[in-house]
Order: structure tokens, then C-alpha cells, then sequence
């Protein structure tokens, strides 16, 4: 009966949110955990199968540490992002287009639904250019992304397929690059005007002091964000994260949610009840109407 229940409560949300555009980002932690990766699956595959549009990108920074160190091949990482060498970008390759994007494709076809592995060479959905020097630094094959062509994602989309995109664009020669996977969620995000941009990590969501659980932050606005940042209750690895979110917003994305991909049902808990599980931002609380 409780089942039958949470089904009559989720009915509003599903139709409200059939035929929108989701864009949902998945950090590298999750694709090395079985139980939670399948589980994060399931919830796809449901959202897909009631008419909701998806587009997933994903990164997989642990696991190229993990084959970097296995082949002795040293990184440096500096202000949260990767310099990316000739020896780096053949691993990012093997990594991201490889194992891992096989590895999400495969779990999804456990779970019932039929997925196509991208990358931003394929269709010429990402083009970019090389990062130039940033203070003196330079971050070798990393990309900026200057161009989005959707053609590919929204074709795919249209036959009933879920777009998996890792995190590799290319030059207009050819030049592949590596692009942090949050900056091609973004640009994505914003090329499709998604109602909704997920990232899915290993946090709960925003707090308004990280050291206290208790203080999470379920509903904010591009304002109030702005403030944690410069109060640094924002710092670290989540701070580019967050800022790329909010340009997002800026640029049209209705709304973007924080979440923890490694919570049961999390995703579902955040599109199709009230509460949610995480933290949601929009652009102006004020101006927002649910």
C-alpha cells in the first residue's frame, strides 16, 4: 500500500516533467562502486521510461589516478585541475571514451534502457581550444570550450536513446583535448535550456558550515551561493563546481541540484517528491515559481 501511495505522489511530477531535458553529471567515485552505480541505474532508467529527455557526462579523476600511478605516470594537478601532458591526454583517453564510458553504457543496459557512448570528437559536439597559459602555468591538452553542436545529443535523444558524454572535445583540426566533465555538463546544460542540471557526487549537498552536517542547504538562489563562496564555506574541489552551476543558471538552466549519488534512490527522492534530498539552487528565490 506504501508503494502504491509513493506512486499517486509522484504522479504530478511525472507528468509535469515528461518531455523535459535533464542533464545529469556523475563524478568518477560512483563508477567504481557496484551496488551504488546500479542502483543510480535503476533510477535512470526509470526517469527515461516515463518520457523524461537525459543527457549523462560523467569524469572519472580517481580512476586516471589510479592507472596513472599503475603505470608510472606522474600527475600534476594544480588549483583543483589537471595539467594534461601527451602521455596524461592517451590515458584520459583510455580512461573516459574507454573503460568508463563502457563501463556506464553496460550498467544501463542492466537496468533496461539502451545508451550511446559519446565523446565531444563525436558529431563535433565539443569544440575547444587549447587552454592558454594562466599565470604563467600551462595546462597542456586542456580544452576551453568555445562551441556546442547538439545535432548528435538531440538525434540520439529523439530515438529514444540516453547520450553518455565524457569529458574530451577536440580542436576544429582535430587536436583532442581533456575538459573538466562539470564545464561540458554546463555548456550542455545551457546549449538544451535543461530544466533541470544534476550534479551527482559524494556529498549531500551545500552546507552552510561543511564541519556541520546539520547545516545543509536545501533551497538557495545564485545570491545567497555568491555569499558562501565568499564567506569560504564554498572552498576547495567544489568551488569550480558550483561557480560552473551557476552560469548555468545565468544562461537559462531552470534549475540545477546538488545531490549524493551514493544515497538509495536519491536522484528519484530529488525529482519526484516536494522535500528532495539535496540542495537545489535557482537563479532568484524571489522571482522562482515552483
Amino acid at each position: 500500500m506504501n508503494r502504491m501511495t509513493h506512486l499517486k505522489q509522484a504522479l504530478p511530477y511525472i507528468q509535469k516533467h515528461t518531455g523535459s531535458t535533464f542533464v545529469i553529471k556523475l563524478g568518477g567515485r560512483i563508477l567504481s562502486d557496484d551496488e551504488a552505480l546500479y542502483s543510480l541505474a535503476e533510477d535512470i532508467s526509470l526517469l527515461h521510461n516515463v518520457g523524461i529527455h537525459l543527457v549523462l557526462v560523467h569524469g572519472g579523476g580517481p580512476q586516471m589516478n589510479q592507472l596513472a600511478d599503475e603505470m608510472g605516470i606522474k600527475q600534476n594537478i594544480i588549483n583543483g585541475r589537471r595539467v594534461t601532458d601527451a602521455a596524461t591526454l592517451n590515458l584520459a583517453q583510455m580512461v573516459f571514451r574507454g573503460s568508463l564510458n563502457s563501463r556506464l553504457i553496460s550498467v544501463l543496459k542492466q537496468a533496461g534502457t539502451q545508451a550511446v557512448g559519446l565523446s565531444g570528437l563525436d558529431g563535433g559536439l565539443i569544440e575547444a581550444i587549447k587552454r592558454p597559459k594562466v599565470k604563467g602555468i600551462d595546462y597542456g591538452f586542456v580544452g576551453d570550450i568555445t562551441q556546442v553542436n547538439t545535432q548528435v545529443i538531440n538525434s540520439l535523444v529523439q530515438g529514444g536513446f540516453i547520450p553518455v558524454v565524457c569529458s574530451l572535445g577536440a580542436t576544429v583540426d582535430g587536436q583532442v583535448l581533456n575538459i573538466n566533465a562539470d564545464t561540458i555538463a554546463e555548456h550542455i546544460a545551457i546549449k538544451l535550456q535543461a530544466k533541470k542540471l544534476f550534479l551527482l557526487t559524494d556529498q549531500t549537498g551545500l552546507y552552510a558550515d561543511p564541519d556541520d552536517q546539520e547545516s545543509l542547504i536545501s533551497y538557495t538562489d545564485i545570491s545567497e551561493v555568491q555569499k558562501c563562496i565568499e564567506h569560504g564555506s564554498i572552498k576547495g574541489g567544489m568551488k569550480p563546481k558550483i561557480e560552473s552551476t551557476l552560469r548555468a543558471l545565468e544562461q537559462g538552466v531552470e534549475r540545477v541540484h546538488i545531490i549524493n549519488a551514493f544515497e538509495p534512490s536519491s536522484l528519484l527522492s530529488e525529482v519526484f517528491t516536494n522535500e528532495g534530498c539535496g540542495t537545489l539552487i535557482v537563479k532568484d528565490k524571489h522571482l522562482f515559481d515552483f
